[in-house]
């Protein structure tokens, strides 16, 4: 059984650190980035909006990733305005891509949401692609799933539950279908659960269910990460053995 001080520490480095607030500013960045390198260790990534991309990257340390959003939150459908998105993104010095797929299409147009997925993997070059699901607008566990097969056929690197803007973020019943996609797959995509991840135990659910789904040692910061932003104090405040912290704002 994992200690649980270097348990937190092993989820706080499969953390993608999120500010997608609206009111985001760029001292806000500064103090993201800075909050991303932990006393108990550095965050797998950080998660900004595309507009800061650029400011980020010229301070960001190259052990820490950097992604942004595209086609977010809202998962619109025109695909080439997504595309030129993704290519300023990854010009400004983004290597991962959180793409937010047409999830209305999915019912109806599968193939639709394969594409979409295939021409922003084509842009975004050698960064890595995370799709957003949105599965709490789908709900319909049949539908989670076309969306998440979709995605794979697509090319996409990553399968990423939520955008975190809508009432329904990750839930355990929908990591669970995404993560047997991946494995029935061969477990070479990662999984993102996002939105709603408050403290050390939901973080630990999430990472447990990998495991268990996936196999043993399966969560490694390259095929597992964490959408939060609320979560880091209270994973800080278990790894150093203190009080804990509970933060519950934030995405």
């Amino acid at each position: 059984m994992r200690d649980r001080a270097d348990d937190a520490r092993r989820l706080i480095a499969c953390l993608d650190l999120t500010n997608l607030n609206e009111t985001c500013t760029p001292a806000d960045i500064d103090a993201l980035v800075k909050r991303a390198q932990t006393p108990e260790g550095d965050v797998a990534a950080i998660c900004i909006w595309p507009r800061f991309v650029a400011q980020a990257r010229a301070i960001l340390p190259e052990t820490i990733h950097l992604a942004t959003v595209v086609n977010f939150p809202a998962g619109g459908e025109d695909v080439e305005a997504t595309v030129r998105e993704t290519k300023q993104a990854v010009a400004d010095g983004a290597d991962e891509i959180d793409l937010v797929i047409a999830y209305r299409r999915v019912a109806a147009d599968p193939a639709f949401v394969e594409a979409q997925v295939r021409a922003v993997k084509a842009a975004a070059g050698s960064a890595r692609l995370k799709a957003i699901l949105e599965t709490g607008e789908l709900t319909d566990p049949d539908l989670i799933l076309s969306a998440s097969e979709a995605a794979l056929r697509g090319g996409a690197d990553f399968l990423k539950t939520s955008t975190g803007k809508v009432p329904v973020s990750a839930t355990p019943e929908a990591a669970r279908i995404l993560l047997q996609v991946i494995a029935n797959g061969g477990g070479a995509v990662g999984f993102k659960p996002s939105g709603g991840i408050k403290t050390y135990e939901d973080a630990k659910l999430y990472r447990d269910m990998a495991e268990e789904v996936c196999g043993a040692g399966w969560p490694t910061p390259d095929r597992f990460r964490l959408g939060a932003s609320g979560v880091l104090t209270d994973l800080l405040a278990v790894a150093g053995g203190d009080g804990r912290g509970g933060e519950t704002s934030g995405y």
